[in-house]
């Protein structure tokens, strides 16, 4: 039985025959001398699409068959193309024919199908052509090569197609599917099911892993329309809809796509995404996501773009910046959000020991920048600046232009606050200058503490130890043993160090002279309940994850109108060590001649508003290396005067303390 009758979709093939009538007798002895020729030698070949019998060893015709037999050295014509056999069956009424052994077609210089059988349906126009086991079907196209068991050719549509596995391979790269269809005409091809394109080059990786490709074999470009995988040198894919230029790695991905770096630590993930494989380059449009699984991060915003190259990525339009630790995950927003690569360098002299000679040692590290308005939230913590900076190499966060944070019913703020990051958890931070920081208690009335420096310590999200270096200056509601508060402490002195429990003063110490007074809340004037750069920013702090977008009025104007931070002084003096007879001090007679508060420099403290703290002159008010113990006062710390006085309440933003 002829394969012919396993017919069923039009391919093209080439062309052969065209009507011969040989008037060779019934019975008759072939002539074994000329070949077969042709009947209308002088027709115009390149006309129509008729198929022509060239030449041909043998031919016979029984007159109960349909077809003719030609043997030997078999040639067709159909048009361009030219058809070579070893044998064959040929239907002159529909120009079919069956085609056996060493089947070849040929179109020019530019087209070659080999095969070892073949099925032509004249009416069609499709040839199918097969072959022997553990053999291809081949089709060259000048550079591209396509072989497959099976093969279907349509030559009127110029299209051919199989169905049982196959591989193309050009110039650049080799493409292997079950299904596939190349049109040699117009250079591409389309293919389905277990998709594989791998490139050929020898200085290059790349792997495409789909089930649907469309590709160009003279633009090298491949087109994905299905869940795919792009493995390169730089970075893994994954795409649902996309191109990727082969030949310039070049990549266009839609349909919310994902670029993951060769280290598997950052990924890019957009709505739309470009990608440069060679500049390293990676931009994104649309619901951007840049995720660091190194250090449990991940970026959002609307535009922005990674660079492998120098190590720096950009994200702007409702950019928030997510970091998951200890199970809970802290939400920041900035308009732009940065980060980039630092190098530093370091002269390493000679070892003359070992022999190493002098060198230059270069250390990397990253830095990270959120500006300006940014806002902050975490169930524990809260916070806004005009600008943040993380610095990988010392672990530090410092935030600039009027920073506040907040921690339950405590704030802190100064002109600037720095963070030592251990393991994403505070452990130390810092205020260089103009520290202040102040705790709810009820009703207007709030534990103050100020001055120059402040040096705090953090022990599993809670603060053990404080250092206050210069102009230090207090107030604080001393709780009685039934929780409730009678008495209001103001103190200054030059410097302080308090240690914590839990959420709780367990001791302060002030030295080396202190000075202050200790009131009744019921005769206690306004004037004593805030120090002078006392401010409660409640107005604008973050209230929950989605208000980090919401930059309030208030806090435009807050930082529209806050100095910038001024460099810190070269020579920074130091606290003097802690008096050694100071501990216990309430043992020790205190040295009472009055002085006037100094600061850290040992120069009279000037003060910051035009009232002073009141000091009643009956009461003597200062104090040498003071402490104060939780639940204590000391008794040196004479009483307020308790005069009426309508000094007005320091500012507290949007929210009033009456």
């Amino acid at each position: 039985m002829r394969r012919r009758q396993r017919h069923t979709a039009p391919i093209a093939v080439l062309a052969i025959l065209g009507a011969i009538s040989l008037g060779v007798p019934a019975g008759a002895s072939p002539d074994r001398t000329p070949a077969i020729r042709p009947q209308v030698p002088t027709a115009d070949r390149s006309a129509g699409n008729k198929v022509f019998l060239e030449r041909a060893d043998v031919l016979k015709k029984s007159q109960n068959d349909e077809y003719m037999v030609v043997q030997g050295n078999v040639l067709f014509t159909k048009g361009p193309m030219y058809m070579r056999c070893d044998s064959a069956h040929f239907f002159p009424d529909t120009e079919s024919m069956d085609a056996f052994g060493n089947v070849s077609m040929e179109q020019g210089d530019t087209l070659f199908v080999y095969a070892d059988e073949l099925n032509y349906d004249g009416a069609t126009e499709v040839a199918y052509l097969y072959s022997d086991a553990g053999k291809n079907v081949r089709l060259i196209n000048r550079d591209v090569m396509l072989e497959t068991p099976e093969f279907t050719y349509d030559m009127r549509a110029d299209i051919g197609y199989y169905a049982a596995g196959g591989e193309l391979t050009d110039a650049h790269n080799r493409l292997r599917s079950i299904e596939g269809e190349y049109m040699p005409t117009t250079k591409e091809a389309n293919f389905y099911g277990r998709v594989h394109l791998n490139s050929r080059s020898d200085n290059d990786t790349l792997d495409i892993y789909t089930d649907t490709l469309y590709y160009n074999t003279a633009t090298h470009v491949a087109e994905l329309y299905s869940p795919s995988r792009v493995v390169n040198a730089r970075a893994t894919i994954y795409t649902r809809e996309g191109e990727y230029n082969t030949e310039t790695n070049i990549s266009r991905l839609y349909d919310r796509s994902t670029v993951v770096g060769a280290e598997g630590g950052q990924q890019l993930t957009a709505d739309t995404i470009f990608y440069d494989k060679q500049a390293g380059f990676g931009e994104g449009f649309g619901n951007v996501e840049l995720t660091d699984t190194a250090n449990s991060s991940i970026v959002l915003g609307d535009y922005g773009y990674y660079d492998q190259i120098i190590d720096s990525a950009y994200i702007t339009g409702h950019a928030e910046l997510r970091q998951y630790n200890q199970g809970d995950t802290l939400y920041m927003h900035g308009r732009y959000i940065e980060s980039m690569r630092d190098i530093s360098f370091t002269e390493v002299p000679e070892d003359t020991v070992t022999g190493i000679p002098a060198h230059t040692r270069a250390d990397t590290s990253h830095v990270a920048v959120v500006y300006p308005r940014v806002r902050f939230w975490r169930t524990d913590l809260q916070g806004v600046a005009d600008s943040i900076r993380f610095t990988q190499r010392d672990s530090m966060l410092r935030m600039y232009v009027n920073p506040v944070i907040w921690s339950d019913n405590r704030q802190i703020f100064g002109d600037i606050i720095e963070l030592h990051m251990n393991d994403s958890t505070v452990d130390r931070a810092r205020l260089p200058q103009n520290a202040f920081s102040a705790e709810h208690i009820e009703d207007v009335h709030y534990n103050q503490i100020g001055g120059k420096e402040m040096i705090a310590l953090f022990e599993n999200g809670e603060m053990r130890h404080l250092d206050i270096n210069g102009n230090v200056e207090i107030i604080m509601y001393p709780e009685e043993e039934d929780s409730t508060i009678n008495k209001i402490v103001n103190a200054e002195s030059s410097f302080l160090s308090a240690d914590f429990h839990g959420k709780a003063v367990d001791r302060i110490l002030m030295w080396p002279e202190t000075s202050g007074t200790v009131t009744p809340l019921f005769l206690a004037k306004k004037s004593l309940f805030f120090l002078p750069k006392f401010k409660w920013y409640e107005s604008i702090r973050p209230l929950d994850r989605f208000d980090i977008f919401v930059v309030p009025e208030e806090m435009e104007q807050i930082m529209a109108s806050a100095p910038r931070p001024k460099p810190e002084p070269a020579d920074k003096p130091k606290a003097p060590a802690v008096p050694a007879d100071a501990v216990k001090t309430a043992d020790t007679a205190p040295d009472t001649t009055a002085t006037e508060p100094e600061d850290k420099d040992g120069e009279p403290k000037e003060s910051t508003t035009d009232e002073t703290m009141p000091v009643p002159p009956e009461a003597d008010t200062t104090t040498e290396n003071q402490e104060i113990e939780t639940g204590k006062l000391p008794d040196t710390i004479a009483p307020a005067d308790t005069t009426a006085s309508s000094a007005a309440a320091p500012e507290v933003v949007k929210e009033s303390v009456e």
